[in-house]
């Protein structure tokens, strides 16, 4: 009976250290995913939770940290630089230099965001800055000097993902800049004094060198490259792997080792809202511009004059924006339009 007694009361102990393990573990769990909290949308005007630094974290005494901030393992925070409400920064990923981070902004893993050079790096609200980004760092321009100004401005709801790199500008009267809503994907490159609009996606590996301009809308395909000082129209579309040598007019599809036009972006413009009759000129404008079959046919001047006194196209908007793009890549310091692929009549 004694034994019996013994074994049951072993046996109690035993359920006891499981239920405390479970609990210990539980609250374990917890800690853990405050660490690393689900992203959501946060409504910054009634968040009270105070910031957390892990332990390992290098975090500066000056620099400003606003609330909900959860900043993970091994990160650094530099003395000039200021986090907004509900920032995210996991482990090992590092705000350099004269940076400011907006609300609810996300650093994963490695990223790095800003450097000790003069000048400063501006980064909106709602962006997630990938696994080992490099963003606001010294440009790749053999005319920079290391005492010069430089300066990166980046608008709100951006998601740039993992490997991509974008620099700072290459002088402290110009600056690099980033819109609102772009996805820039794995391994991008964006150079010095770059200027990109909004809602625009880059595919993998995409290339900007310096001083490239992008509208709006404008989507690549993998493994772009883009020359320096090129200009990228409004719902352009850029073939997987072309190398772009000069300007893409708004609304164009280019594509090719040297890339040419090759039509009119059909599928994105649908996307993006216009109307068949919009596109439906647009296509007789550009058949009128750039696939002319006439062996006798008038210049490209003559051709674009013809379309911009014609009664019903003169009056689209659409189709004025287009013929603008066009004569703004022949003004001066500009690299003019994509060559022209030409048609035969067979």
């Amino acid at each position: 009976m004694l034994e019996m007694k013994a074994k049951m009361s072993w046996w109690l102990l035993k359920a006891s250290s499981r239920r405390r393990f479970s609990l210990s573990s539980a609250l374990h769990h917890r800690r853990f995913f405050f660490f690393f909290p689900q992203r959501e949308k946060v409504d910054t005007s009634t968040l009270t939770k105070p910031s957390f630094i892990h332990p390992s974290a290098a975090v500066h005494s000056d620099a400003l940290i606003g609330k909900g901030v959860s900043i993970g393992p091994f990160c650094s925070v530099s003395s000039s630089a200021k986090l907004g409400n509900g920032c995210q920064l996991y482990p090992g990923s590092h705000v350099s230099g004269n940076t400011e981070l907006g609300d609810n902004c996300t650093l994963m893993t490695g990223a790095v965001v800003g450097d000790d050079y003069p000048g400063c790096t501006v980064i909106g609200s709602n962006n997630t800055i990938g696994y080992h980004a490099v963003v606001g760092v010294k440009c790749q321009d053999m005319k920079y000097k290391p005492e010069d100004d430089s300066f990166l401005e980046v608008g709100d709801n951006n998601d740039i993902r993992e490997h991509t790199s974008i620099h700072r500008s290459s002088k402290s009267t110009d600056r690099t800049v980033i819109g609102n809503g772009n996805l820039i994907m794995g391994s991008c490159h964006i150079a010095h004094d770059c200027k990109i609009g909004n809602n625009n996606i880059f595919a993998n590996n995409t290339l900007l060198a310096g001083h490239v301009e992008v509208e709006d809308n404008v989507h690549t395909g993998g493994a772009t490259i883009v020359h320096q000082f090129c200009h990228l129209g409004s719902y352009s579309f850029l073939g997987g792997g072309s190398m772009v040598t000069q300007d893409v007019p708004k609304y164009a599809m280019v594509a090719g080792e040297r890339a040419e036009l090759r039509g009119l972006n059909l599928v994105g413009l649908a996307r993006c809202g216009f109307s068949t009759a919009e596109i439906r000129n647009l296509r007789t404008a550009y058949q009128k511009i750039f696939m002319c079959v006439d062996a006798n046919a008038r210049s490209l001047e003559e051709r674009i004059a013809e379309v911009e006194l014609h009664e019903e196209l003169v009056h689209v908007p659409a189709v004025r924006a287009m013929l603008q793009s066009i004569r703004n890549s022949f003004a001066e310091n500009r690299r003019g339009i994509c060559k022209i692929r030409h048609w035969n009549v067979s």
